[in-house]
């Protein structure tokens, strides 16, 4: 009896509470839909740039930010599972104050914000730069990158998860986040170094790995079989579009896009650039690959052109409004109420790669004949944090129905812990390797 009086009681604090919340809603914006893009966009911004405002202050990547805002206001949080339990009149007042509802906006919200991501990031990769990374970043980057992938999927799957889980988080777990690390190394003063430089090479060696990943592992899935022939057309039909982009393609966008910066109007030039990303993002969908190696692509076309500062600048604030809403959105997508079920995979999964990666690095570095300081600079710098293109990567797996779900929030959390990571493995690091290269110098 006591019990069915605690739940007249709890169903007549919901009912009330739902009745004040719409109606104060109502009274204040009588003519907006709260359920609408509008609604969702407005939480997204307000509560993104408080919480990353507070990440900033405590100097921590503002992607970590971004995810741990994502997570309190998605529909899947398990914070309002607390304050008001399914069922019943809840829904309506999650829907009345705006709580991010709109799975399909979501979603839109995340593919631009991968596109600008991507495109942004090429143009900071011109063919040249490209071309002039030499052996050395290529052989240790693939080197890594591989090795990593390949122990991380045998260990995914001793760990007993199905095949195309096990493929598609050993992808995203073998590529390190470019974002977080050249932050760290920019905030400590490092950016320039020698060891930095292999760093930035191997980064950009990692990241075209990683877009023509994106690309080979969505079709893969599509299929539905793991074939050598599938395989094989994948990689002939991104190798075919990467030579085009970088023969044909630099010979012809470029002076058009300096054409239209000779015009001297901004907004034309920012359209015109941006015509380019999704145009470009469009064609490599029409030729069976990811939107995300089109946009890459693009920017390294614009790259090539005299206008690319200007080009970058002007779509650079875009750019950042959309990865935010991208980041936030992949956030709140992520049930995190499933990780109590996988967080002894979670941890595994984080030694194993991490370890990997360091290891892998120091490899690669030997095999290149590499001063002993520089390899291990390298090494710790590359070893922990996934970011943007592992969440990528497991988006793609999630949005084709190729993963299950819980593949979301796992890689969100591995990548907001390697990203915590990060900074301690570099100081750890620094307190290494002097005594290291005094040794080597005796």
């Amino acid at each position: 009896m006591q019990n069915a009086f605690l739940q007249l009681d709890s169903s007549g604090i919901q009912n009330s509470l739902n009745s004040t919340v719409s109606s104060l809603i109502e009274q204040v914006t009588p003519e907006l839909p709260h359920t609408s893009f509008v609604t969702d966009l407005a939480f997204i911004m307000i509560i993104g740039a408080v919480i990353t405002l507070a990440f900033f202050k405590i100097k921590q990547p503002l992607i970590i930010g971004y995810l741990f805002a994502g997570m309190l206001i998605g529909p899947l949080s398990p914070l309002w599972s607390w304050i008001l339990p399914k069922g019943g009149p809840s829904v309506d007042v999650l829907d009345g104050v705006g709580i991010l509802s709109d799975i399909s906006a979501l979603n839109l919200f995340a593919e631009i914000g991968v596109i600008l991501l991507l495109f942004v990031i090429g143009i900071e990769f011109p063919y040249a730069k490209i071309k002039s990374i030499g052996r050395v970043a290529v052989g240790v980057g693939s080197l890594g990158l591989f090795s990593t992938l390949g122990v991380l999927f045998y260990t995914a799957s001793a760990l007993g998860l199905e095949f195309m889980d096990a493929l598609f988080i050993s992808a995203a777990l073998s590529v390190s986040s470019t974002a977080i690390i050249v932050k760290i190394l920019e905030e400590m003063g490092r950016i320039k170094k020698e060891s930095s430089i292999l760093i930035l090479g191997i980064l950009i060696v990692e990241d075209v790995i990683a877009v023509i990943l994106i690309s080979s592992l969505q079709s893969i899935a599509l299929v539905g079989t793991v074939s050598v022939e599938s395989v094989i057309v994948i990689v002939l039909v991104a190798a075919a579009l990467i030579v085009g982009t970088f023969t044909v393609g630099t010979r012809v966008i470029p002076p058009l896009i300096d054409r239209v910066a000779a015009a001297e109007h901004r907004e034309i030039l920012l359209l015109s650039v941006l015509g380019l990303c999704f145009g470009y993002s469009l064609f490599a969908n029409i030729v069976g690959l990811s939107v995300a190696i089109g946009a890459f692509l693009a920017g390294v076309l614009v790259a090539e052109s005299k206008s690319a500062e200007v080009a970058k600048l002007l779509s650079s604030p875009i750019k950042d409004m959309f990865v935010a809403i991208f980041f936030v959105s992949v956030g709140a997508l992520m049930d995190v109420s499933q990780l109590g079920d996988y967080i002894f995979v979670a941890i595994a999964l984080i030694a194993v790669a991490t370890g990997m990666k360091f290891g892998g690095n120091m490899i690669g570095n030997i095999i290149f004949r590499q001063k002993r300081g520089k390899a291990l600079r390298s090494a710790f710098t590359l070893a922990a944090p996934r970011g943007e293109f592992s969440i990528v990567i497991v988006k793609v797996g999630v949005d084709i129905g190729a993963v299950s779900a819980f593949m979301f929030p796992l890689v969100g959390i591995i990548s907001i812990v390697t990203a915590f990571l990060s900074p301690f493995l570099v100081k750890a690091g620094d307190k290494i390797i002097p005594s290291l290269e005094e040794k080597e110098n005796v």
